[in-house]
């Protein structure tokens, strides 16, 4: 009986020291994440020879940021609502598993696009007597640097400081069939004002095209889970440029008094993605084009930062986002391919099904198509040797 006894306490013992230490285990666990509830654990992985991990910015106020090299995602933005609560406010994936794998799960959530954002037509262009043929990853055209664009690479991570994160990347000549060998720096740093601040920098050892952005999927409401078009959006600006069916530019400057696309006043945005009438929507499913910013002075070739360029808000949180940038135009995307076809069943970050048209993006820009349009008010993306890119975003949160 005595055994008996002692090999049941021994069981027990056992037991309760497993239990311990699983609870342990979890409370270590649970101590790791971040503020969005992501496990860094999550982004340590091997990639092409290059380790990539998670890299979180907070500020004074208690606002988040979590980022990851691989192609330089901004994975989550917590940000307070109207009642102290925090929310995240931006589309992703919870691992770089998912992110990495672009054929089961598709994206550039939050990504440092290159080497040019946007569309280039025939997936070619001229530099001089020179034609480079590019990569074509969207039918017929090159679609944000081609397949293989650097939002799919490993940047070089240096976090400088808790505020501040800086992303390099060194692009080959020939990189999805755009020449020079380029060197690119992407900062991110989290002001004490609750602004997201990018800047893009980049030199080239022979003439090239470049047109950076950030392509954050904005959902102000902090549910993914549902439609977002609640949100009002305003844009400063006066003209769009209208696309054919392949979202191509026609080359044309159409104001944009008297059409949907007035956003110069915010407007509730589930008032203009279902307009069919309007040919431009019907043909894009919703709003997915680019507006010439009031905030651009052509004569100089420069854009004021200082002013709003884009504005969009929550009614439901009371979030409010302004958007800064020294580019001449802002791409207006309302999620038209999420919750369509396959996609539809793809679990993203917390295991949330995301639904068409739950988010919007806004991109700053050269205007798309620049290597084949540029010319008068419409600036060029040419940078040559012993020049510095330069391009400059902020997002900038508040609650009204």
């Amino acid at each position: 009986m005595k055994r008996i006894m002692r090999s049941v306490f021994l069981c027990l013992s056992v037991a309760g020291l497993l239990m311990a230490c699983q609870e342990k285990k979890q409370q270590e666990n649970e101590a790791q994440l971040t503020a969005s509830g992501l496990n860094p654990a999550d982004f340590e992985s091997t990639i092409g020879e290059k380790h990539t991990a998670l890299y979180t910015l907070t500020n004074a106020n208690g606002m988040e940021v979590c980022i990851t090299n691989l192609g330089g995602r901004v994975v989550s933005i917590m940000v307070p609502d109207k009642d102290g609560e925090m929310k995240d406010v931006v589309l992703g994936y919870d691992n770089v598993t998912q992110y990495a794998d672009r054929e089961n799960y598709p994206s550039d959530y939050g990504a440092s696009i290159g080497r040019y954002a946007n569309r280039i037509s025939k997936h070619s262009f001229t530099i001089g007597k020179e034609t480079y043929d590019l990569v074509a990853n969207d039918g017929d055209n090159c679609l944000h640097g081609g397949p293989t664009g650097w939002q799919y690479s490993v940047y070089d991570a240096e976090q400088v400081d808790d505020q501040t994160l800086k992303l390099t990347i060194v692009s080959p000549d020939g990189d999805n069939g755009f020449p020079g060998e380029v060197t690119a720096i992407t900062t991110y740093k989290l002001t004490d004002d609750n602004a997201l601040d990018i800047t893009w920098e980049a030199t080239t050892d022979k003439e090239t095209m470049i047109n950076q952005t950030n392509h954050s999927y904005f959902n102000l409401n902090g549910d993914p889970s549902r439609e977002g078009m609640n949100m009002l959006l305003s844009v400063n600006a006066d003209y769009f440029t209208p696309s054919d069916l392949n979202y191509i530019p026609t080359g044309e400057f159409v104001k944009v008094e008297g059409t949907p696309f007035d956003f110069r006043e915010p407007r509730v945005l589930s008032e203009v993605v279902d307009d069919n009438s309007f040919e431009q929507i019907k043909n894009a499913g919703g709003v997915d084009h680019n507006f010439c910013l009031n905030t651009y002075d052509h004569k100089e070739g420069k854009g004021d930062d200082t002013q709003v360029a884009a504005t969009l808000y929550s009614p439901e949180t009371g979030i409010f986002l302004e958007v800064f940038t020294n580019e001449p135009g802002i791409q207006v995307y309302t999620g038209n391919f999420q919750g369509v076809g396959r996609d539809k069943d793809i679990l993203r970050k917390h295991d949330i099904k995301y639904p068409k048209h739950v988010s919007v993006c806004l991109e700053s820009q050269k205007y798309p198509d620049s290597p084949h349009l540029a010319g008068k008010n419409w600036p060029a993306a040419n940078l040559k040797p012993g020049e510095k890119y330069y391009s400059h975003c902020v997002y900038k949160f508040s609650v009204k």
